[in-house]
């Protein structure tokens, strides 16, 4: 194993899990269209995941714009007064800002190989994140860079295209399923499911490796 291809939120930093129910109480308190908190955010994924998948190419639309538009969908929907542009801002800033798990330092500092850093997030919320932490890495590719998002194979080509490696010569960890897993393995890649909630996992997916977190992943490289 020449390198690691690591996806970022969710893997080294926090996700914005605490600030979602939030924003789907907000939109609730104001709707005029009768809901629950969770038929909002149902809603708000399903409309992102479709502006996600149809964004690449010349149709290829940043995560912060997604994120705008596809709330602003589901405050249409809803019937709500709420504002997206306003509703979203502390979900923003927290990409910028994230907490960081607690075994994502100690794993950079004991890797003797480069680690190549993969995120579906704009390139400048990445740096900056980063830049908060004191994360290193050999390189970075964003969603940004290639125009389309994992799980398409653009981001992992890139890279390998990018930093002289071939698909045999690194493996990719990452907490999503379908991003990071199949993503890695429809461009040839390996994959380490990093689960760090403990979920189930479907049985149409097989990734090589599955890991409760960095720590364990250092036993397999």
């Amino acid at each position: 194993m020449k390198a690691i291809f690591l996806d970022f939120y969710g893997t080294v930093v926090h996700e914005d899990d605490d600030i979602l129910p939030v924003i789907y109480e907000q939109v609730q308190a104001t709707a005029r269209v009768e809901c629950t908190a969770d038929e909002i955010g149902d809603y708000w994924w399903k409309a992102f995941s479709e502006m996600f998948y149809a964004s690449h190419g010349s149709q290829f639309t940043t995560q912060r714009v997604l994120n705008v538009q596809s709330l602003a969908e589901t405050i249409r929907h809803f019937q709500s007064d709420a504002v997206a542009a306003l509703l979203n801002q502390e979900q923003l800033a927290h990409w910028r800002n994230p907490g960081i798990f607690e075994d994502s330092i100690p794993f950079l500092q004991s890797v003797e190989i480069p680690v190549y850093i993969l995120s579906n997030i704009d390139t400048d919320d990445v740096r900056a994140a980063m830049k908060k932490h004191g994360i290193e890495a050999a390189g970075v590719v964003t969603s940004e860079d290639v125009r389309s998002y994992k799980p398409r194979p653009e981001m992992f080509n890139e890279a390998l295209a990018k930093y002289d490696l071939s698909h045999n010569d690194v493996i990719h960890i990452g907490d999503s399923l379908t991003s990071d897993v199949q993503g890695a393995q429809n461009a040839g890649i390996q994959a380490v499911w990093l689960n760090r909630k403990g979920k189930s996992k479907p049985g149409h997916i097989h990734p090589e490796y599955v890991c409760r977190d960095l720590t364990e992943v250092l036993n397999i490289l």
